[in-house]
This record gives C-alpha cells, sequence and structure tokens, in this order.
C-alpha cells in the first residue's frame, strides 16, 4: 500500500484505489549531444541521456572503521523533543555539517522550516514557501523531499523533490539562499533538473539524498495504481520504478546534469543510464550508512508485505515479480527470480502496512543501537531495528511499540536518530 494511501484510509487492509492517468508529457524530438555531455531539462522518460565522461576525484565512499562488538538490542521509549515544533504533515528533515547546528524541516504542503538549532529550545521560522508550484491532489503527491549541497555552507544550494500538475509529474530542482541572510531561501532561483511523467497520483518514491560519492541518489515509484499496470518496475528504459544516481556538481543555467561514468547502465541503449537499482515498488525512503556508504531502502509493499533492500548498483530488486520474498499474486505467473536481489527483510500485515525507511544508527547516546538499520510503520506505529553483516542478518528485534503515525526518520551528523510523526511532533529514542 503507498504510505499516504495508508493516510488516506487509515486502514490495513492493502486496498487502493485506481486513478485514471491525466495527461502525460510528450517526449520531444532528441537534438545533439552536447559536447559536456550533460542533459537538457526537463528530462522525459524514455528518451536515451548520454553520460558524463568522468567521476569527480576526491569523493569516495568511507573506509568502514572497526568497532568493538556491540551491545545487544534492547527495546527502547520515544520522547517528544523540540517542544516549539509542530507541523501538520512533517515529511524530511536534513541538517547542516557546517558546525551551525541548524535543521530543515520540510512540509508536504510546499514549505520548509528551519530550526536555529537542535536543542530543545530550538526556534523555528519560515525557509522557503512554494506552496503555488506544488501539487497535492492525491495523498502520495506535494512536496516529498529535500537534501543540501555538499559544499552548501559555501554555495547555498539545496534540491528539493515536488510533485506538480497539469500535467502531472515529479519534480527535482535546485535553489539557492539569500547571500545576505542565509537562513531565508530564493523562491525565484528554483532551477528545474529534471521531471518525469506521473501516470498516477500515487507511488511517487519522493527521498532525494547525496551519496558519499557525491552524487545526487533520486527514489520514483513505479508510477502507481496497484500491481504496476504499466510494468515500470522491470523495465530499465523508465525511470519510473528506481532509484536513480545523477552528477549535479556542474549544472549549468539550463539546469543540464550529467550521468556518472559509473552508472550500471551508462551507456546502454535499452536502459536509463540514470538507473542505479530497479525493481521497486514504493521506496518512500532510503538512506546510506554514514560509516560504510551501504544503501538502505524501505520499499512499500502492495497487499501483504513490506520489505528493507540493502540496494546495490545495478540490482534488481524484483517488483512486480515479487513482493518482499513472495511471488506476486498479479504477476504474469512464471515468478522467475532469477537475477532478483531479494530482500534482507520484511514483515506482513501483523506489522503494519506501509514500511518507512530510516537509518542506520551511529551516534553516542544508545551504544544499544550502534550499527543497527532502525525503520517503522507508518500505520501501525511499531519501530524495528536490525544488524546486518554484509551477507545476513545477524540480529533484529521490534525495539518500541508507538502510537505514532511514523512519516520519515532523520540523522544528525553525529548519527543521532529523530522521527516525523504525522501528530505534528517530533520525537527521539530513549532508554
Amino acid at each position: 500500500m503507498g504510505f499516504f494511501a495508508a493516510l488516506a484510509a487509515m486502514t490495513c487492509n492493502g486496498s487502493e484505489t485506481l486513478t485514471q492517468p491525466s495527461g502525460g508529457i510528450q517526449p520531444t524530438p532528441a537534438g545533439p549531444t552536447p559536447q559536456t555531455a550533460l542533459i537538457p531539462t526537463p528530462v522525459i522518460v524514455d528518451v536515451p541521456l548520454p553520460r558524463a565522461t568522468s567521476v569527480p576525484p576526491s569523493q569516495v565512499i568511507p573506509t568502514p572503521v572497526p568497532q568493538s562488538e556491540p551491545a545487544p538490542l534492547q527495546p527502547m521509549n520515544v520522547a517528544r523533543v523540540f517542544p516549539n515544533v509542530s507541523f501538520d504533515r512533517m515529511v524530511d528533515m536534513v541538517f547542516t555539517n557546517d558546525g551551525s547546528d541548524r535543521a530543515f524541516l520540510a512540509l508536504q504542503s510546499g514549505q520548509i522550516k528551519v530550526l536555529d538549532s537542535t536543542g530543545e529550545d530550538a526556534q523555528v521560522h519560515e525557509f522557503m514557501d512554494i506552496r503555488s508550484r506544488v501539487g497535492d491532489r492525491g495523498n502520495e503527491e506535494g512536496l516529498l523531499g529535500l537534501a543540501l549541497d555538499p559544499d552548501f555552507s559555501a554555495n547555498g544550494f539545496f534540491y528539493t523533490y515536488y510533485s506538480a500538475a497539469s500535467p502531472r509529474r515529479s519534480v527535482i530542482s535546485r535553489f539557492s539562499v539569500r547571500a545576505d541572510t542565509p537562513d531565508q531561501a530564493v523562491p525565484d532561483s528554483e532551477l528545474v533538473i529534471m521531471e518525469v511523467a506521473q501516470p498516477f497520483s500515487n507511488h511517487n518514491g519522493g527521498q532525494i539524498r547525496f551519496g558519499p560519492d557525491g552524487f545526487l541518489y533520486i527514489s520514483l515509484g513505479d508510477g502507481g495504481s496497484r500491481g504496476d499496470p504499466n510494468g515500470n518496475g522491470q523495465n530499465r528504459s523508465s525511470l519510473l520504478g528506481s532509484i536513480l544516481r545523477i552528477d549535479v556538481s556542474g549544472l549549468d543555467s539550463l539546469g543540464r546534469y550529467a550521468i556518472p561514468d559509473d552508472n550500471p547502465f551508462a551507456g546502454n541503449p535499452n536502459a536509463r543510464g540514470e538507473i542505479w537499482a530497479y525493481g521497486l515498488r514504493n521506496p518512500w525512503r532510503f538512506s546510506f550508512d554514514p560509516l560504510t556508504g551501504d544503501l538502505w531502502v524501505g520499499d512499500v509493499g502492495q497487499n501483504s508485505f513490506e520489505e528493507i533492500d540493502l540496494v546495490n548498483r545495478g540490482g534488481n530488486y524484483g517488483w512486480n515479480v515479487m513482493e518482499g520474498l513472495h511471488c506476486y499474486a498479479l504477476a504474469d505467473g512464471t515468478c522467475d527470480q532469477s537475477g532478483l536481489a531479494l530482500p534482507v527483510a520484511e514483515y506482513d500485515r501483523g506489522g503494519g502496512c506501509s514500511v518507512t525507511g530510516g537509518y542506520v544508527y551511529r551516534g553516542s547516546r544508545l551504544p544499544q543501537l550502534f550499527g543497527a538499520y532502525v525503520y517503522g510503520d507508518f500505520c501501525s506505529g511499531k519501530i524495528w531495528a536490525l544488524r546486518h553483516d554484509g551477507s545476513r542478518v545477524t540480529e533484529q528485534m521490534m525495539v518500541a511499540d508507538t502510537s505514532l503515525r511514523i512519516s520519515s526518520f532523520a540523522q544528525t551528523p553525529s548519527g543521532e536518530i529523530f522521527i516525523l510523526s504525522f501528530d505534528e511532533k517530533i520525537y527521539h529514542f530513549t532508554p
């Protein structure tokens, strides 16, 4: 079930309302390839794109630091933080890494708030309001993702993922902060990088994050409706149902990006070069382990199973052949699992109905959580943690059973984890 579809129904029966598609973006004729191998905006599905000639130097995945044996997982409590912060439909939260101790909070309606610190007495004010551009006709549409440029403190760039209407589409854009007031953005600075047609209102994905390699990763759902009727999950010529990886370090005034040379399908005429991994249904939230660089994805299931994937370059994560570890009932009946990467964990409707992917805990407050991937469920409020040794899950348990409607998790530069809930509050873990 889609994340916000679960909000609309507030049930866990797996049913979804089919939505008639609106008009899509029409492909434009492909012109000559620029010498710089950059991509013109808007980017329309089904138009093959060239690749970049190099990968930015000095941006590498960190080498894992040896750690002592972690304490066993233990049950946790949750407690509210930021008593001055209370907003409707909080969906993403990111932190500066420049010592300023600021945080930016995205609201589904199209607003971004800034917290002046991460302390209990944090004050909040408006950073940007683009509600007039954001389409939220469907429960799964709106401003869905936010990411700060790796050099944000120097260049003031940040990126958004939002839904737009007429025609229905997902938009990835770059904005800038005011030169004289870094706690205010310039809405008119928008530089559209990518637009992807959406045939339905659900399964938009919506996460954007910079990886440890300096590239921008983007999650897109299968395009919506029930059972992936357009077959996007297994179609490598479509951007839908995928995690994308693009190079935005050299954007020009037209918003043209580059495809990293080591993307798995770069240069493949039968696939989109932006795709890093595919076969995903609705990867609402993903994250990178700040210590190892591992990419963790919570992929929302259809009717029966929610899954956690440890995503690797070029992997096919099975949708709609599989739902979790199981053959999907509405697939073509063959259930050919050859070449599929199966999830590292799953849960059924006894656990909830819409997984919210989280983070690997790397903080110091809670040694019993160190090295564990933490995730939850929007419908049930349950929160789990698991440890994975690179080949298998070595430890797993439900660490909290809450009444929260968990829309997203957030992680500070020091590795602590916060929980965003649709009860208009933010929480953290306590022993």
